[in-house]
């Protein structure tokens, strides 16, 4: 799956420099603040889709026996750090923005510096789509959080856009810098969301509520078939991976054979359910005292 990922993150680093080009030409060509605001984003992408990619690659590597778990976390790295590289983008579009509101600037070649940007913003829209799209479906936070930094980008750049046309149609200078700072803000909410989201994956998050809910219906299938019981659930997942855990209670009379069978069955059925899940069970007899001490568990 590594180098499938990879593949995309590819995608968005040639995106990303196929933007910086056009913006920075928008910007060169216009004189417009606003337009350097987006042509600074995006090089943000591109440190961004580097840095998702070499976190990518480290999370494909194989466990070893200083990482038998594997390194999966490391998609939560690569979307923290690109949080704090928005925020990073955001106080330089400021610093820029700032200075034109005592001074506001005209607008040479509004249009052209429009046409160019709509262009950039197109390579955006398309690579933005596909990434969010790949990253749901094969479970990687690192590639849906650069989809959708490429996606606050082209929102970003359809609002300078209209400023900078505003500008065009009313002449009203001070407008190219109130954008400016509007794009600055908007990217340090995203910044913000994505740095709290890599910290709760880095803080051993359950798994989503659907796919627990899938795995109750497994448990509550096999308990009135088989008299048996299970608790202690432990879940949490790191970038693509889901980690599942769970003691399974059967009939004192069981041969260890039959028991381990049916564990077999049971992490088999959960992993069909639960994408990337590794499963660990637990075998304890259903009328034992102390096979109930560890049902505490449940409850941090």
């Amino acid at each position: 799956m590594g180098n499938n990922l990879e593949r995309y993150a590819w995608l968005s680093v040639a995106a990303a420099l196929a933007t910086i080009g056009l913006k920075t030409w928008a910007w060169q060509v216009t004189g417009s603040v606003g337009l350097l605001s987006d042509a600074l984003e995006s090089l943000v992408n591109l440190a961004a889709a580097l840095l998702a990619l070499s976190m990518l690659r480290l999370a494909a590597a194989p466990p070893d026996a200083a990482h038998p778990y594997g390194r999966h976390k490391a998609e939560y790295f690569a979307s923290g750090i690109e949080g704090a590289l928005i925020v990073l983008a955001a106080a330089s579009i400021a610093w820029a923005a700032v200075p034109r509101l005592a001074a506001p600037q005209p607008i040479e070649a509004p249009w052209l510096g429009i046409a160019i940007s709509v262009a950039a913003s197109a390579v955006n829209l398309g690579c933005g789509l596909l990434l969010i799209s790949t990253g749901k479906r094969m479970h990687s936070i690192a590639l849906e959080a650069d989809g959708h930094h490429l996606m606050s980008d082209v929102w970003t750049s359809a609002g300078v856009v209209a400023g900078v046309a505003l500008v065009a149609l009313t002449g009203w200078l001070v407008l190219d810098p109130l954008i400016a700072i509007a794009v600055a803000a908007h990217i340090v909410w995203i910044g913000v969301r994505l740095m709290r989201r890599s910290a709760s994956g880095l803080l051993d998050a359950a798994i989503p509520a659907a796919e627990l809910r899938e795995i109750e219906k497994i448990f509550a299938e096999y308990r009135p078939r088989y008299g048996i019981e299970f608790h202690a659930l432990l879940t949490r997942q790191a970038g693509a991976r889901r980690f599942i855990s769970f003691h399974l209670l059967v009939p004192d009379a069981w041969p260890v054979d039959r028991a381990h069978q049916l564990s077999e069955e049971v992490e088999e059925r959960i992993r069909s359910l639960v994408p990337n899940a590794i499963t660990l069970s637990h075998i304890e007899p259903i009328s034992h005292p102390s096979s109930y001490d560890d049902i505490k568990l449940e409850r941090w």
